[in-house]
């Protein structure tokens, strides 16, 4: 166990002037424990194993990991662990954590030589130390003794045991646990390592033990070492949370849950999952290698998982490789009933719903966004009419203005075709009286002409 830094004990006790500053000397004695990295890292991580945490310093999953991450750094470091704790801002090593695959903030790797190991369990302080634990160890871990065996059993609800000597097999074994050693466990012993219960058909074995029983490797039945063992390392009944869901998805199966409120003690929410359980344990034989069977607390994730709203308790199957799902027709009453509906959906005369074709991504995007703008306004109505009212009074505003542009423009435009129309027929005709002006000049000049021609002729006369 980690001894806490020694001001820890002295904050109750202290005035809240000394207690803020006692407080924060403590988070900076946490936060020593963890190292920030910069871009020198790429050139000096080679001799070292490294656990790292890459954020964003905008990113809010990041800030909430940070008080664990420092957990996590004193931890390893009281316990002498070789591994050290570091964290990197991918926005300002941006090319660093690039080379490394780093898609999304936060992201936790394990760095071993030229391996980089991801973490996709819950962000827990227990659970990354585990996952650390596990990943900087050697990949397969001999057990000497039964007394070891023993030990190691009740520590693993899952534990992967190669037995024999040098093969083919083992090379394989030792090739799937360089993939696989971020979920779980490997182990090798000898034949008299086993209890006594334990009965293998030939040597050498896969073995995994599991759900009180163990179960035996057959290459002609299960295929491929790697895709069994990914199968295999669950329990055939789990407490499914979106973590689960989310791992359960490289498996390939068909997973089935109970969907019930672990808080109701009612009869109809306690025999739906005991007829779960029963159907996962008294039939693996039949449905092992195409589901997964658990439950679930609640329908909140699964209703935002399937953009529909189930009624619980119900059963759900899921097909997480592309989003389809299977509902029962009628209640599930017994074993036999679910049974029934899960040959049904293995026949295919069960209709699977949802999937990931274009209507339903567009649903999801109506949906998502639906679910944000609620969510928004149900824990902050104040700021949900300022983030979506503000934008809506701007755009109300601009579409008024070009309306009005648009019909003042039109009524200027009539006014001055108006005006210009009269100012040609003004230019081309004018005033009556300036016409009838016109017509006395014109009237004059004629008179004019007539005398000068007539004063002419009587020239020509004398």
């Amino acid at each position: 166990m980690p001894l806490p830094c020694p001001a820890t004990y002295l904050l109750p006790f202290l005035p809240p002037p000394l207690f803020l500053t006692a407080a924060a000397l403590v988070l900076t004695l946490d936060a020593a424990f963890v190292e920030d990295l910069d871009d020198s890292f790429k050139d000096n991580r080679k001799d070292d194993i490294w656990l790292v945490d890459f954020y964003a310093p905008w990113c809010g999953h990041c800030k909430k990991l940070e008080p664990v991450w420092n957990e996590v750094g004193i931890e390893m470091r009281s316990s002498g662990s070789p591994v050290k704790v570091g964290k990197m801002d991918a926005t300002s090593y941006s090319s660093i954590a690039s080379e490394f695959g780093v898609r999304g903030y936060p992201t936790i790797k394990l760095l071993k030589g030229d391996l980089a190991y991801n973490y996709r369990g819950p962000r827990t302080k227990e659970d990354i130390i585990e996952f650390a634990n596990r990943v900087a160890g050697p990949l397969i871990r001999p057990l000497p003794s039964q007394q070891m065996f023993e030990h190691v059993h009740k520590r693993h609800r899952v534990l992967f045991l190669y037995v024999g000597g040098e093969s083919p097999l083992k090379e394989k074994y030792i090739e799937v646990a360089s993939e696989l050693i971020v979920y779980t466990y490997f182990f090798s012993a000898s034949e008299e390592v086993l209890p006594e219960y334990v009965t293998l058909p030939e040597l050498p074995a896969v073995v995994v033990f599991k759900d009180g029983t163990y179960f035996v490797y057959d290459e002609y039945e299960d295929g491929d070492l790697s895709s069994w063992i990914n199968r295999e390392r669950f329990q055939g009944y789990l407490n499914v949370d979106g973590f689960t869901l989310y791992e359960l998805g490289d498996t390939g199966k068909l997973v089935a849950i109970a969907i019930i409120d672990d808080k109701n003690s009612s009869a109809e929410h306690t025999r739906l999952k005991s007829v779960i359980q029963e159907v996962a344990k008294d039939y693996r034989d039949h449905f092992h290698r195409n589901f997964q069977f658990g439950h679930m607390d609640g329908n909140d994730y699964i209703n935002s998982l399937l953009m529909d709203d189930l009624t619980i308790p119900t059963v759900v199957v899921l097909n997480t490789s592309n989003q389809q799902y299977f509902l029962p027709d009628r209640r599930i009453e017994s074993t036999e009933d679910l049974v029934q509906f899960i040959n049904n959906i293995l026949d295919g005369t069960v209709e699977a719903q949802g999937g990931d074709g274009f209507l339903q991504r567009i649903k999801r995007i109506i949906y998502d966004a639906k679910s944000t703008v609620m969510s928004v306004f149900k824990s902050s109505p104040l700021l949900g009419c300022f983030l979506f009212g503000l934008p809506l009074g701007v755009i109300s505003i601009m579409c008024y203005g070009i309306c009005t542009v648009d019909s003042f423009g039109g009524v200027e435009e009539n006014e001055t075709s108006k005006k210009e129309t009269g100012d040609r027929e003004l230019t081309d005709e004018g005033s009556e009286e300036e016409q009838e002006q016109e017509n006395k000049e014109k009237s004059a000049e004629i008179s004019d002409g007539e005398h000068g021609q007539k004063h002419i002729f009587d020239k020509k006369q004398d």
